[in-house]
């Protein structure tokens, strides 16, 4: 069985799908492997790493794809790849399931089989192949850096002859596993950290970091969590006494980390503009939910944008800015996913289709997108596909008033107003595409 890896081509992507130890170890599993010269690099794994490790290094990405029977990318296959990958192959990645309904259907029309590691539960036996939290791990960590290095003071209290630095103040917001990692890693740096989540359960993990929780506390606020974990709809009256709250502490910030993400949806607006313009100038906030829409509406992806003398962090895939370590500990997770996939005796696929981990993260089989979650969404080409056959109907259509009073008009006087009434059929026709198109 052959292994295909590929370098990444999606923009600023520095992550690559396999580290020399998992090359290793796919190698002594009997398997083949394949990288595309160069697959490497950006995560400081060379050619000549991956082939000590067992694996063929190709020239091209269609010499590493064309016999692959399993392909393991970071981000999903473009639309370029696609044509690359033979029928029947595996595919695993990061697929983001929620966007581009379009490509994820092409990916299904090719043939292949498709697991998308979002969508992998978040059980005890899953845990090692849980993609999210390692690099939301990693993102929290390096969003406080970001913060950081735009902040224009120090982190820690300092006292000198010259006189004492205060310590800055650091609100974090959302405590997951991102969150988590960024109150651990601005309390190494010295700041004064505070934290706020809906979650009853996330104060005492903010406060075995360190960090202060920020909530109102009352009976309502006790009972905000379901017995699976889950918090529960908040009164509007709970909500706005929150509000107030929050908008008061961030006044006393000088960084705020947002790491609030919906899974399919846009992120929640955690900070206003009008909080935004109660801060101190030079005041920082880093918005990890920003390809999402953000937790700040004045962010931009990709850009560090300042507004009412703060500044405004938007990176993108901020998991690719450690892509080192991000690389390692995401190639990990491709193993313990792939490994219980491979039959030791004949090397081998062998996919248990009534698995719980296996249902839920597969998205295409057999020519199709069997997922839910991908099926709920739009199909945004539909609309492209529709228009040349709406054009095909109108090409059609005008000849016909023109022949059509030759005949009927002397011998079926009523014959006449037909075909405006198709004319008419074909306008509302239009109408009815074009409010698809809107949904």
């Amino acid at each position: 069985m052959r292994i295909g890896i590929v370098k990444e081509r999606h923009p600023g992507e520095r992550r690559v799908a396999a580290s020399s130890d998992t090359v290793k170890r796919y190698v002594g599993m009997g398997l083949e492997v394949r990288i595309e010269t160069g697959a490497g690099t950006t995560a400081a794994v060379t050619d000549a790493a991956y082939e000590a490790a067992g694996a063929s290094i190709v020239k091209t990405a269609r010499e590493a794809l064309a016999d692959a029977d399993v392909v393991l990318k970071v981000r999903k296959p473009s639309s370029d790849e696609i044509p690359l990958l033979k029928k029947g192959a595996v595919v695993i990645g990061l697929m983001e399931p929620y966007r581009d309904r379009a490509l994820l259907e092409a990916l299904a029309a090719q043939g292949v089989t498709a697991f998308s590691l979002e969508m992998v539960p978040r059980i005890t036996r899953a845990q090692s192949m849980d993609v999210l939290s390692s690099q939301s791990n990693l993102a929290g960590y390096r969003a406080v850096l970001d913060a950081a290095a735009e902040f224009g003071r120090a982190f820690p209290m300092m006292m000198t002859a010259a006189g004492t630095v205060p310590p800055a103040r650091c609100l974090v917001m959302g405590a997951g596993v991102a969150g988590l990692q960024a109150i651990a890693t601005a309390r190494r740096l010295g700041a004064v950290v505070s934290a706020t989540d809906v979650r009853p359960a996330a104060k005492e993990q903010v406060e075995s970091l360190g960090g202060t929780f920020v909530a109102v506390e009352d009976e309502e606020f006790k009972q905000a969590e379901t017995a699976g974990g889950y918090a529960k709809e908040m009164s509007d009256a709970y909500k706005k006494k929150q509000a107030e709250l929050i908008a008061e502490t961030i006044k006393k910030q000088d960084i705020v980390i947002t790491t609030a993400l919906i899974p399919g949806r846009p992120a929640p607006v955690l900070v206003s503009e009008d909080m935004v313009k109660t801060m101190k100038p030079g005041s920082v906030i880093v918005d990890l939910a920003v390809e999402q829409g953000g937790n700040c509406p004045l962010s931009k992806p990709g850009e560090v944008v300042e507004a009412y003398g703060v500044k405004i962090v938007g990176h993108v895939n901020v998991p690719s800015r450690i892509a080192v370590d991000a690389s390692a500990l995401y190639a990990k997770n491709l193993l313990n996913f792939l490994t219980p996939l491979v039959d030791a005796e004949s090397k081998s696929l062998k996919i248990d289709e009534g698995d719980e981990i296996i249902k839920a993260s597969m998205i295409a089989k057999d020519g199709k997108v069997v997922s839910e979650a991908v099926l709920k969404l739009p199909l945004e080409a539909a609309p492209k596909a529709a228009a040349p056959k709406d054009a095909a109907p109108k090409a059609a259509a005008t000849p016909k008033p023109k022949a059509a009073p030759k005949p009927k008009a002397a011998a079926k006087p009523k014959a006449a107003p037909k075909p405006k009434k198709a004319d008419s059929g074909e306008t509302k026709g239009s109408g009815a595409d074009g409010s698809g198109s809107e949904s």
